[in-house]
């Protein structure tokens, strides 16, 4: 098991020094053939921060030299950012990260292959849609209770949670087909197909009294750095924060100052839309693609990807792959 702990004292990457790195190594930014566009100013700047670090770690250990351009999101309208930085140059773009900007990268469909960093309703053949969604964190739990057969589940809140959990709640509840109970307290008994899922973060669920050993659940926002779960608790995540192989999310986390593992999942993302892109950029007619990724299994059929979190459970003093 492996779990990234920040040191605040290490030297961190600034945007500044990722380009000089670039244009050191005879990378002209503006001879752009990949263009990523993530906010780099106001209240996502945070998250676009980490992405942008995942990215451009990935990139830079995959050893590709095609150039990169890193364009600032925030308070621009897609369309003309597009029109002034997409030239015949440019082979993929990555972004942008907001929904409503998504929403118009899609209805002005683009003529370059686009990563997109967000999922909306609306679909175009050059547009792929990749994000940690709540649909798949769903499908992976339903999965994790049909490993243990599960046929009852009561689910409790932390209250003043119920927004936050909303979308996953309704996904989840949309693909079962049996019995799903919110309760006010944990049942003091389970019965032998019956589960309990935890909505809530890592202060709330270790408060909790009385919690069943076995068929426990929560999902990956409650794992806090240096912080344990209930002994028997399962979870799905994102196996680069558990999982030492990807040293460049390793890296991408400490250039990032991303202490708290919301923004590691996002320096993981950032990591596998690199590896999306790669794909494209070295077969650009691909239809079928599939690998273990830094957020998980990744699989991508039709223009629709798919992303399925590893699972863990909770030991006496470490966090076990299940």
């Amino acid at each position: 098991m492996f779990r990234q702990i920040i040191n605040n004292n290490k030297r961190q990457l600034q945007k500044v020094i990722i380009t000089t790195a670039l244009l050191g190594a005879g990378l002209s930014v503006a001879q752009a053939e990949i263009l990523v566009i993530l906010p780099e100013s106001g209240p996502m700047a945070r998250a676009g921060f980490s992405i942008q670090q995942g990215f451009m770690h990935a990139y830079q250990a995959s050893g590709e030299k095609m150039p990169v351009k890193l364009i600032n999101s925030e308070q621009r309208k897609i369309g003309p950012l597009l029109r002034q930085h997409v030239n015949a140059k440019t082979r993929v773009v990555i972004g942008p990260l907001a929904r409503a900007d998504v929403e118009q990268l899609v209805a002005l469909r683009p003529k370059v292959r686009t990563l997109a960093l967000n999922e909306v309703i609306q679909q175009h053949p050059r547009v792929l849609q990749f994000s940690l969604s709540k649909k798949d964190d769903a499908q992976t739990l339903k999965q994790l209770f049909q490993k243990d057969q599960i046929n009852h589940l009561y689910i409790l809140r932390e209250p003043g949670t119920e927004a936050e959990h909303e979308l996953l709640l309704m996904s989840l509840v949309s693909q079962l087909d049996y019995p799903v109970e919110v309760v006010d307290s944990p049942p003091r008994w389970l019965k032998r197909q019956q589960g309990v899922l935890l909505l809530g973060s890592n202060g709330w669920i270790n408060r909790q009294n009385r919690l069943p050993k076995k068929r426990l659940y929560s999902l990956a926002n409650a794992v806090e750095s240096q912080q344990q779960l209930p002994q028997g608790l399962q979870f799905c995540d994102a196996p680069a924060l558990y999982q030492s192989q990807w040293a460049d999310v390793q890296a991408g986390i400490q250039a990032a100052k991303a202490e708290h593992f919301s923004f590691q999942r996002l320096v993981a993302f950032g990591g596998d839309a690199w590896q999306i892109a790669n794909y494209y950029l070295k077969q650009p007619q691909l239809n079928r693609i599939e690998f273990e990724g830094r957020t998980g299994l990744i699989r991508i059929q039709d223009n629709q990807i798919q992303r399925i979190p590893k699972c863990y459970v909770q030991q006496k003093q470490l966090v076990q792959i299940l």
